[in-house]
């Protein structure tokens, strides 16, 4: 029989009540059943999303000899059989850890319209609803509803919002992750804040109950969440100074970089959603140039997160998604003088780690020339219910908009990616 592990003040409470260790014989199976009830570690999400559409051809899908090709090198990972561009070199030491999903193929091949899709499940206008991104649906659904951090950050850019679950689910935006969130001091002494938050409540309170704005509640929600995070001790996790050197160096100078050690510290800190952006990823010139230089800030950033939360222990409750809207095209555009890929829903790549994934794997083919999907087709359906089933969350389930309809959180057609499943 497995003992239970009691704590010291555990012993003493037993020794008082007059437990000694011979009786605590008959206690175990009621402390092991107690144990079993635990709820599991805290799931997170770290969506690393590669704004523009990253070319599948030139990063983890690459097709060397073959028409338009391109001029990267395939290398070797830890994982046997498994190749990647040279220019992830970091990365591909960590390989154990992911899984590359080189069946993508969705539908929508504009920016605008792929990128709501991937974020959502739902496309643009599709039953005139605003509908909630990944991550407001991860802070409604296994988000904390009391705590002082809020449950979705966005890094880097503007994302997605929380549609009609409302303003308590939409991200905070955080543009530069070395500014980290300014103003979070209040500008006046601990009493007048005080006096001053309450004449605003009064003011808000009476405004609502006399007009019964929307409008009006978000915005009451707004400055209670911020009042909240000003007044805890937890927004000390978006202060990068205080990371050591050399975890600050681990992740690469760039701002992608530091986004990410922002998002390892957030997670850390309770956060449910974090999504960090790296953009410029639409090479329709220039392309080989370009994914070199993004790759290279890319790479050193993602290899440091794995190991970063390998080290502290939170790599297998801590789900991270690397993706774009789209890939590009296997053939090369003639515009300019330096040749680039244009937009290619139809066959791309995108990575999942850790969260508890069977990793060292890759799912779906290509043809050879990285043109149409051969082998396990992946919808955005499937990939955002797989996302989900990883994380927890019932993707069947149905939330209601203000109006009373019941929208389900993936769409009807998904079928969850069995192989990564443990």
């Amino acid at each position: 029989m497995t003992l239970v592990h009691l704590s010291r003040r555990d012993w003493l409470k037993l020794s008082a009540a007059g437990v000694s260790a011979v009786s605590l014989s008959g206690w175990l199976k009621v402390l092991a059943s107690r144990t079993a009830e635990t709820p599991a570690k805290h799931k997170s999400c770290i969506l690393l999303w590669m704004d523009g559409g990253p070319s599948h051809k030139d990063t983890f899908d690459l097709k060397p000899g073959t028409k338009d090709g391109g001029e990267f090198k395939p290398i070797s990972t830890v994982v046997p059989g498994i190749q990647i561009s040279e220019h992830f070199p970091k990365f591909a030491q960590v390989m154990n850890h992911a899984a590359i999903l080189r069946g993508m193929s969705t539908s929508e091949g504009a920016h605008p319209r792929a990128k709501y899709y991937l974020h959502t499940g739902y496309k643009e206008g599709q039953g005139g609803l605003n509908y909630p991104s990944l991550g407001s649906l991860v802070s409604a659904e296994i988000g904390k509803p009391d705590g002082p951090m809020p449950n979705y950050v966005s890094i880097g850019a503007r994302s997605y919002g929380a549609g009609f679950l409302g303003a308590y689910h939409a991200p905070l935006i955080v543009t530069d992750p070395a500014r980290g969130v300014e103003n979070l001091k209040p500008m006046v002494n601990g009493s007048h804040f005080n006096d001053r938050l309450g004449l605003l409540q009064e003011m808000e309170s009476a405004f609502y109950r006399e007009y019964k704005a929307e409008a009006s509640a978000d915005h009451r929600t707004t400055y209670q969440r911020a009042v909240t995070l000003m007044q805890s001790k937890e927004a000390r996790a978006f202060d990068l100074s205080l990371e050591p050197a050399s975890s600050r160096q681990a992740y690469g100078s760039s701002r992608f970089g530091e986004g990410c050690l922002l998002a390892r510290r957030l997670v850390e800190a309770g956060v449910s959603f974090v999504e960090v952006t790296l953009g410029g990823w639409d090479t329709h010139q220039n392309n080989f140039e370009r994914v070199k230089q993004l790759s290279q800030q890319c790479d050193p950033a993602m290899a440091a997160l794995v190991n970063d939360l390998k080290q502290r222990g939170l790599l297998d409750s801590t789900l991270i998604v690397w993706m774009g809207e789209f890939g590009r095209t296997p053939r090369l555009n003639q515009r300019g003088a330096k040749p680039g890929r244009d937009h290619y829903p139809r066959a791309w790549s995108s990575i999942l780690i850790g969260g508890g994934i069977k990793g060292g794997q890759v799912i779906g083919k290509t043809d050879k020339e990285g043109a149409t999907v051969i082998e396990r087709p992946i919808s955005a359906l499937d990939f955002l219910a797989t996302v989900c089933e990883l994380l927890g969350i019932n993707w069947k389930k149905q939330n209601n908009t203000p109006i009373g309809r019941p929208i389900r959180i993936v769409d009807k057609g998904a079928t969850p990616i069995k192989e990564l499943l443990s």
